[in-house]
């Protein structure tokens, strides 16, 4: 059977029997899968430190007969991102956003555009280390692509204008509504500068994350209204989130 080669993203991996290792990888063509590693832990010569969460390599690998697991031949590292280890808060938004790539998408439609949207988060990360506006940028672009994001600038309702000022907003009756349109229902108070700014960070390039500096009112309520959207659509807790929000308790509370 040909092998496969391809550029891939390590998400995450586990320790399987006494040396092999499953591991699941971000892929352009083919999305995110699952692959099992033989040997991995005791193999230096085919693997060595190139199944590490976070890195990036040219990965090998042949499709099995059955399961959904393929079969992991050779890797070359390309990237290990050694800066993401400067500090726990990088390192852990780091793995926040390896976690969030695996829980949104599977190996259908977006590999592209997911692949190369982690890339630049962590190669962004690995230059200039943790902020609330990385995290912030990962979030909302990851919705777009996955076709989840709410609406921000006009009423998700009737498209009618927003008011200034505070906005009724929430993610499960499709974002931002008018006073008309809430009647009560919204849980969240959102400003209009807020929601348009959000909405000026979607014009930009997909993988564009250097510049950004968001005020404390954007960053307390950019938080708060991507985290009501990401409680709508993933399918499980994030392990790494509880973690993450002890960095900036003052936007997430």
């Amino acid at each position: 059977m040909n092998p496969n080669i391809s550029p891939a993203i390590i998400l995450h991996h586990t320790d399987y029997g006494e040396a092999d290792r499953i591991v699941t990888f971000l892929t352009p063509e083919h999305g995110r899968l699952k692959g099992f590693a033989r040997a991995a832990r005791k193999s230096r010569k085919r693997f060595g430190a190139s199944l590490e969460p976070c890195a990036e390599v040219q990965l090998h690998w042949t499709a099995r007969g059955s399961g959904n697991l393929v079969s992991l031949r050779d890797a070359e590292l390309v990237d290990l991102h050694s800066g993401l280890r400067r500090d726990l808060e990088t390192l852990t938004l780091a793995g926040y956003g390896c976690e969030l790539a695996d829980v949104l998408f599977d190996e259908s439609g977006v590999g592209v555009e997911v692949f190369h949207l982690l890339q630049a988060f962590l190669n962004h990360l690995d230059t200039q280390g943790y902020s609330v506006e990385a995290r912030l940028l990962l979030e909302i672009r990851m919705l777009s692509v996955a076709g989840y994001l709410p609406h921000l600038q006009h009423c998700a309702d009737c498209s009618g204008p927003l008011p200034k000022g505070a906005v009724s907003f929430s993610a499960a009756l499709d974002g931002s509504l008018c006073p008309d349109c809430d009647a009560g229902r919204a849980t969240l108070k959102i400003d209009r500068m807020t929601l348009g700014t959000f909405g000026k960070i979607m014009q930009t390039p997909l993988t564009s994350f250097a510049d950004f500096k968001l005020s404390p009112l954007s960053r307390k309520e950019g938080q708060l209204l991507l985290s009501d959207a990401l409680r709508c659509y993933l399918h499980r807790p994030l392990r790494s989130l509880e973690f993450l929000n002890r960095f900036s308790p003052d936007e997430t509370s």
